[in-house]
């Protein structure tokens, strides 16, 4: 069996399920060094990466960017609105001759799950997930570990953290990597929200579901809001906003509930008073913005780990 290392090295990083404890703890200390010294020397110098976005995206491809030139590479941007996509080419005909360009690798978002896994294949070179469709956005989750990390009290002691998901979890691709994450760290979590919006679960003793934010306030060391897209109404999945807002948004009232050591958590963007309290959302127990900064620093950390062997 082959170790965490020697497939992301071969195929790249799919999903949180490729990865074991002692990979996303190393992860971690390697972006903590980065974060303390943010320029380094280039480690991977000559290295191109294709940067393959078929959904819009700000943090995800601008953080990916900034960590490959950081790193010395080379990273370069497909315009899926500009290309042969827009007039009817495959998906594959497209990755084909991008990767016969001569890139190391490349790093994937679309709005098909599973398509890393598949461009993987296609090409034979490391893909990155950044993110496709409802299925999994590991680079995010370990961000948020990181940060997580970084800033609880816990330092890092994962095994100590009860965690509460709240909001669209079965349409969430970063809810699913979180829950990989925090399982394979030996995290307590818990799955807040409608239960329109609820995934069926095994049965898997870490992980519970509620639909009762106010239940589980006090209990919870890190409370990880999600984007509750507008469509879910229209879908007649969630009644209103108002609802939705009155059951489920973080509100001052209910942050007064919380733990003092809890750390407020969200992907980003944040709409205000939809997810979170913007008081809230900017105050001393938010990790928001850091969430981002951090994305920029994991991203050096696994560029760097699964693509220094190019470097010749």
């Amino acid at each position: 069996m082959s170790s965490p290392l020697e497939s992301l090295r071969s195929a790249g990083l799919h999903s949180v399920g490729q990865l074991d404890r002692s990979f996303i703890l190393d992860i971690v200390s390697r972006a903590a060094r980065f974060k303390a010294e943010p320029r380094p020397e280039p480690s991977l110098t000559g290295v191109e990466i294709a940067m393959l976005f078929l959904e819009n995206s700000t943090r995800t491809r601008i953080s990916f960017e900034v960590a490959a030139a950081r790193l010395g590479a080379r990273a370069f941007n497909f315009d899926a609105d500009a290309s042969s996509l827009a007039k009817g080419e495959t998906l594959k005909d497209t990755v084909e001759t991008i990767a016969s360009f001569g890139c190391d690798a490349m790093v994937v978002r679309s709005p098909s799950a599973g398509a890393p896994q598949l461009i993987s294949g296609w090409i034979g070179r490391p893909v990155i997930n950044a993110g496709d469709g409802a299925h999994q956005h590991p680079t995010q989750a370990l961000a948020d570990v990181f940060t997580i990390a970084e800033a609880h009290e816990s330092r890092g002691d994962f095994g100590r953290l009860r965690v509460g998901i709240i909001g669209d979890i079965v349409n969430s691709r970063v809810a699913r990597s979180l829950i990989d994450a925090f399982e394979i760290l030996g995290s307590e979590v818990v799955l807040i929200g409608p239960k329109t919006l609820m995934p069926s679960l095994g049965n898997d003793a870490i992980v519970s579901t509620s639909d009762n934010l106010d239940d589980h306030l006090a209990t919870l060391d890190i409370v990880y809001l999600l984007r509750v897209q507008r469509e879910r109404i229209d879908q007649g999945l969630i009644p209103s906003i108002g609802e939705y807002v009155s059951r489920f948004a973080l509100s001052r009232e209910r942050f007064t509930r919380l733990r003092p050591s809890a750390l407020v958590m969200h992907p980003g963007p944040v709409f205000p008073g939809m997810e979170v309290d913007s008081m809230v959302a900017d105050g001393t127990s938010s990790v928001i913005r850091r969430q981002a900064a951090n994305g920029v620093f994991v991203r050096m950390a696994l560029l760097e780990t699964v693509l220094g062997g190019l470097v010749k």
